[in-house]
């Protein structure tokens, strides 16, 4: 009877509660690196290639302890990124909402697996071998319900407790917190055309998703951190494969060069730099608006203007680089006011939407891009605005 007890209380390993805990955390951190790794840089944007072992390893994993079909996830997350934050995304908080998304992004997610057109345009190049077809996609709660087995086997009747943690540690963090708060909340390095942002320093717990507006400006490379100080442990883990030739990288951010003397013309080389970096160039620009922002503020300040005036400004400058999708129609009225009663900055505003039109055009040839680069770099040289001038100085240093 003594034996039965203490099988039920603490299972075959008998750990302490610490233990327990440490051990479940690993249990759950080695999901999110098959997530990040596998599905995530591996199969749906191919930034690296994985040997076999190492990959039917993660797809073994996540049947076990999310159910997740490669192929779904997959699409779903390609659908994302070429529909992002418009009619279409299958879990954007512009959308639905930020409650919806953070709180019920696992039933986003099963919703959007139902939809076969999404499942057939974007899952090509998924696995679809006989495991694939006849145990992964065909039984997707066998896996999740022999991990239940095995956690009450090894733990005892904590192992409910700790599948229950597994259960849920991928519908919160990925698809609550990254789906949901990676557009809602946090920095941003690179002006995409949306609202991604990054999350740091939470890196640990979801793998370097937490950088996600790093990955919203180059989605196809290997690597998510960008900046010295962000810290991608998936980018780690890769590192370590990549050593052991268990994995090769493909696709890397392009890092940013400046040719070190300024240049008078704008050339072809120039136009790929812009292009290539050009994410970069608008956040950059976006800075260089706020910074504006503060310099009529202050001058409005000391000139006595009325008080509304400056707190218009005020309220609205840290809207001057996000994307529209993330403004209200009031808050797009006041934005719009505010730009009827400052001619300087409105000029930056129009002359942001120009330098914009430059890598938008899908039908301008590279001799007309050329030429609207060059012109829009004298327009901002002659546009009498002196950090503007600097800005398209800077312009020209870029390099492919």
């Amino acid at each position: 009877m003594d034996t039965i007890l203490d099988f039920i209380s603490g299972g075959l390993l008998q750990l302490s509660w610490w233990q327990v805990i440490l051990v479940t955390l690993v249990l759950t951190h080695i999901t999110i690196a098959a997530v990040t790794i596998y599905l995530h840089r591996s199969q749906a944007h191919r930034g690296l290639d994985l040997h076999p072992i190492v990959s039917h390893f993660f797809r073994f994993w996540l049947w076990m302890t999310t159910g997740m079909v490669t192929r779904e996830w997959v699409a779903i997350h390609r659908k994302h990124h070429a529909k992002c934050e418009r009619e279409g995304d299958p879990h954007s908080p512009i959308i639905y909402g930020i409650d919806r998304v953070l709180w019920r992004g696992a039933e986003l997610y099963r919703q959007e697996a139902a939809n076969e057109e999404t499942i057939k345009r974007f899952s090509h190049g998924t696995p679809n071998d006989w495991m694939e077809r006849n145990v992964y996609s065909r039984h997707t709660t066998l896996g999740i319900f022999a991990m239940l087995v095995i956690d009450l086997l090894l733990f005892g009747a904590i192992g409910l407790t700790v599948w229950a943690v597994q259960m849920a540690w991928i519908p919160f963090w990925a698809a609550g917190v990254v789906n949901g708060l990676g557009h809602y909340i946090g920095y941003r390095n690179f002006s995409s055309p949306d609202t991604s942002t990054n999350l740091f320093p939470i890196g640990i717990i979801i793998g370097g998703e937490e950088l996600h507006n790093n990955h919203h400006a180059y989605g196809t490379s290997a690597k998510f951190s960008s900046k010295w100080y962000e810290f991608d442990i998936g980018w780690g883990y890769i590192r370590i494969l990549q050593a052991l030739r268990l994995a090769q990288v493909k696709k890397v951010a392009p890092k940013l060069k400046l040719a070190r003397e300024k240049s008078e013309s704008v050339t072809e080389q120039t136009l790929q730099g812009v292009i290539t970096h050009r994410y970069e160039i608008m956040a950059r620009y976006a800075s260089m608006l706020r910074q504006s922002v503060q310099s009529e503020i202050k001058r409005l300040t000391q000139s006595g203007a009325s008080a509304q005036e400056r707190e218009l400004l005020q309220k609205v400058q840290s809207r001057l680089g996000q994307a529209d999708l993330a403004l209200n129609p009031q808050e797009k009225q006041e934005l719009d006011n505010m730009l009827a009663q400052n001619t300087m900055l409105a000029k930056l505003v129009h002359m942001r939407e120009e330098l914009y039109r430059v890598w938008t055009s899908s039908t301008a040839s590279s001799e007309q891009l050329l030429s609207d680069l060059q012109q829009w770099c004298q327009h901002a040289q002659q546009s009498g605005i002196q950090s503007l001038e600097q800005f398209a100085l800077r312009l020209r240093r870029y390099a492919a």
